[in-house]
């Protein structure tokens, strides 16, 4: 496939009368209605006077419209999806950090969003949907006046253009913004095409929220990259997946491990589903998957399980276990699937086989820097090299293996201990079937281990036997002095498991 740096070179690769976005109900868009709505919605925001690197906040529910309106109002501006949850008081702290010139939003909605860019005097962009129209196609509803810049250039996106906008979650600190290139995300997906050997065969079914790296580059921009079909759902609901599956009928799916681990407890009861839409491979990123639920996946739905490593500082994929024939190693997140990947020290050298220290990348996917901010860019950009956050250690093989967030990991007196290995442990206890360890306070040795854990449906377990169970496999000083039986773990905006701040969210932290 020839190297394609911008969205609409990306997505003129499929043919005409192709299906490329479906959604559940609704009629299916075409390439070329694709192509055809992106012209006008391009057009349309030239009229209205934003142009090429003009941020465009959306705020739209997941779904058909999301999607499209990510790649078109991309082709000739700047996106920043935004989380339709956030309160009035992060909408204002995220449009003005991003200088947003307008926000979308659909034609009637409520969403606190309208009165931050009220307040902040930020044009509102309303799209009207018409549910005969073929999923994604919008317009813009009438009246919206937006004083035009002259610095403004209208038309088709170039590769060096800012295409996305994203803040980093900011668990730690002040969200950072990470502006990614045409060129970027393009890398990215043609990146995730090669490694899942996507074809105009293939139907992706997405129910990752589109206003995350995961659900926007995996699911969307890739299947349309490759030709294929998208069947865009209104986000993750357990119980709906798979009466989604049965009319998608997708070859593949990518989520996080909460989600995999949710589907995999309604999946004895669509065993005919699962047989009537065999998939040709199933993906998961964005956190660990634990090998236990990988092996459960294989098992359940009959098809490899391709475990990534991923962020939003790569416009998503870094690493990628291969498809068969080629080698998955459980535990790792595989080899190297687009930019060079390496292993550095804390000075700087990059260290050799087998050595533990913070995985790095390199590549065209990988982010210009942090907008605005020297500092951050000075902590996380070491001789070209992008620095991570996460510890790992790469194998004769080139294999990654993550052994934890350099920030997650738990400091019990000087005893350094990967929440990820306890995990994993916690995971072969028959009773159980989430589980998350993370650091609580400890007036004495600074942090100790604690586990919060869900329990299999009709299983039974006492917080002693879950220590008994891990003291029998790992040190003492790994074993969770504090187990918590939860219904449910507390989980961030994309479905992911959060271990920084969980202690004070479960009422540890005194």
């Amino acid at each position: 496939m020839p190297q394609l740096t911008t969205v609409m070179e990306l997505l003129n690769t499929g043919e005409d009368g192709a299906a490329a976005i479906d959604a559940p109900g609704r009629n299916t868009l075409t390439y070329q209605g694709l192509r055809q709505h992106i012209a006008r919605t391009v057009a349309a925001l030239n009229a209205l006077g934003i142009g090429r690197n003009e941020r465009v906040a959306i705020v739209l529910p997941n779904g058909a419209e999301m999607a499209s309106a990510f790649v078109s109002i991309a082709a000739g501006a700047t996106t920043a999806p935004l989380n339709p949850a956030y309160r009035q008081e992060e909408f204002e702290f995220y449009l003005e950090d991003l200088n947003a010139k307008a926000l979308v939003v659909e034609q009637g909605s409520e969403s606190p969003a309208i009165l931050a860019a009220q307040k902040l005097g930020i044009p509102r962009l309303e799209i009207v949907v018409s549910e005969d129209m073929p999923a994604g196609v919008f317009e813009f509803a009438p009246g919206a006046t937006i004083a035009a810049l002259p610095t403004a250039q209208g038309g088709i996106a170039k590769t060096d253009d800012i295409a996305l906008l994203l803040h980093t979650s900011g668990t730690t600190s002040r969200p950072k913004i990470v502006p990614l290139t045409h060129a970027n995300i393009c890398a990215s997906a043609q990146h995730i095409i090669t490694t899942l050997s996507l074809t105009p065969d293939d139907a992706c079914l997405n129910i990752m929220p589109l206003f995350h790296i995961h659900g926007l580059i995996a699911a969307i921009l890739s299947s349309l990259g490759a030709g294929a079909r998208v069947f865009c759902t209104p986000g993750f609901n357990a119980l709906k997946f798979f009466p989604w599956m049965d009319e998608a009928r997708p070859t593949w799916y990518t989520a996080v491990p909460t989600m995999h681990q949710t589907i995999l407890t309604r999946a004895a009861r669509s065993k005919d589903v699962i047989a009537a839409s065999p998939l040709r491979f199933i993906r998961s990123a964005s956190s660990s998957l634990p090998p236990q639920v990988m092996n459960e996946l294989e098992s359940v739905f009959n098809a490899p399980v391709i475990e990534a490593y991923a962020m939003t500082e790569a416009a998503h994929q870094m690493t990628c276990n291969p498809l068969p024939p080629g080698e998955r190693k459980p535990g790792t997140v595989g080899i190297a699937a687009g930019p060079e990947v390496a292993i550095m020290n804390e000075t700087g050298e990059l260290l050799p086989t087998g050595e533990v220290g913070e995985i790095v990348i390199r590549g065209p996917n990988v982010t210009p820097g942090y907008e605005n901010n020297p500092k951050a860019n000075a902590e996380n950009f070491t001789n070209g090299w992008f620095r991570t956050g996460d510890q790992g250690v790469m194998d004769g093989d080139k294999y990654v293996s993550i052994t934890g967030r350099l920030k997650e990991i738990i400091n019990r007196g000087g005893e350094k201990i990967s929440p990820r290995e306890v995990d994993e442990v916690l995971l072969d206890h028959p009773a159980v079937q989430q589980v998350v360890t993370f650091a609580m306070p400890h007036k004495k040795l600074g942090e100790e281990v604690a586990a919060a854990v869900v329990l299999r449906e009709g299983a039974s377990a006492t917080e002693k036997d879950i220590r008994g169970f891990a003291s029998a496999h790992l040190a003492d000083f790994k074993v969770p002095r504090k187990v918590l039986f939860l219904d449910e773990i507390p989980k961030g905006a994309t479905g992911k498991l959060q271990r920084i701040g969980l202690a004070e969210k479960l009422g540890l932290s005194a």
